[in-house]
């Protein structure tokens, strides 16, 4: 089976080396022009709950109920549901206690970072809401680790996939995610360079379709 972000025939697509190099430009190409969109409609401002999560975070060393509220928010998703009410019954020490040992998970820098996700991801799947789906967890791990960890959507999954980088749904998708996320950091051209995994799932959530595919 061939590796996360990898081709069934086993090659990374957005690998610059050799006769790749041509895919690799142009997919980047569009990473970078999909970001720089990504501020241009956004403005200044809406990351900015993410960003104030994440510095209480830094001194807190865990995030609590209003936090998530608030990330919840920054995702734009429902409220109004049975494992948002089993959250608010749960005590906010008790939340804190799972997101602090997520957040020292992802904080790790003895791990790779596809090993700290795939901790940091399996340490909140007893609190209500992050059991399924990635969407949630992984923006209360960016928060908790901002410079490491990246949002998971399914935008970000189809921009994988137009670059013809596969990404399973089988159990354990948020790690394969950031391994493939890290992959292609490490072959970034000057521009992209300094991108943090952040930056890259931005460029992955705002992609157009390839309309030069075939």
């Amino acid at each position: 089976m061939p590796a996360a972000g990898q081709t069934p025939g086993g090659r990374y697509l957005l690998r610059t080396p050799g006769d790749c190099r041509s895919k690799g430009a142009a997919g980047w190409q569009r990473l970078i022009a999909a970001r720089a969109a990504y501020h241009r409609t956004t403005g200044a401002h809406y990351d900015e709950v993410l960003d104030q999560v994440a510095e209480r975070a830094v001194s807190e060393g865990s995030i609590g109920k209003a936090g998530i509220g608030a990330l919840l928010l920054f995702k734009r998703l429902r409220a109004d549901t049975p494992w948002a009410r089993a959250l608010m019954a749960t005590a906010d020490a008790d939340v804190r206690r799972v997101t602090a040992a997520a957040t020292a998970a992802v904080r790790d820098t003895t791990l790779s970072l596809s090993d700290a996700a795939r901790a940091g991801r399996a340490a909140l799947a007893g609190v209500p809401g992050f059991t399924r789906g990635d969407a949630l967890a992984s923006t209360v791990l960016t928060a908790a680790a901002p410079h490491r960890m990246a949002v998971y959507d399914r935008r970000a999954h189809a921009g994988l996939r137009s670059l013809g980088i596969p990404l399973s749904n089988a159990s354990g998708r948020y790690s394969r995610y950031i391994a493939a996320l890290d992959h292609l950091l490490t072959h970034a051209p000057s521009p992209a360079r300094a991108w943090t995994p952040r930056d890259l799932d931005i460029a992955l959530y705002c992609l157009p379709p390839d309309t030069a595919s075939t």
